[in-house]
């Protein structure tokens, strides 16, 4: 299946109202728009820690980026970036090791 998009918020002078979160699929995963001012927030609805994985693109060398892991412990929230385009890609790919992790995404205007 494909991965679940996360709806990127952006964050303007005006102000905006509060975004969505989206649930965690640790099945397919999550993609995010990327822009390089992108961000992500990862709050843990659980009472166990959790972790997010991130993807790196690309490889050195030909060996592949070992993705980028960000522990969350219970009932805490992580803000995580910004993300840059050459080495997360335009598209950041998400994973969550289970669905008590609940993810947004801005980015500044």
């Amino acid at each position: 299946m494909a991965r679940v998009a996360v709806p990127v918020t952006a964050i303007t002078k005006a102000g905006v109202a509060p975004a969505t979160e989206v649930n965690g699929d640790p099945v397919n995963g999550h993609s995010i728009a990327n822009g390089g001012s992108t961000f992500i927030v990862a709050r843990n609805n659980g009472a166990t820690p959790r972790t997010v994985t991130i993807n790196l693109q690309g490889s050195v060398d030909g060996q592949p980026i070992t993705a980028r892991t960000v522990p969350v412990p219970a009932t805490a929230s992580r803000y995580i970036g910004p993300f840059d385009t050459t080495r997360y890609g335009s598209s950041i790919e998400v994973q969550v090791d289970h669905a008590d992790l609940k993810l947004l995404a801005f980015r500044t205007a």
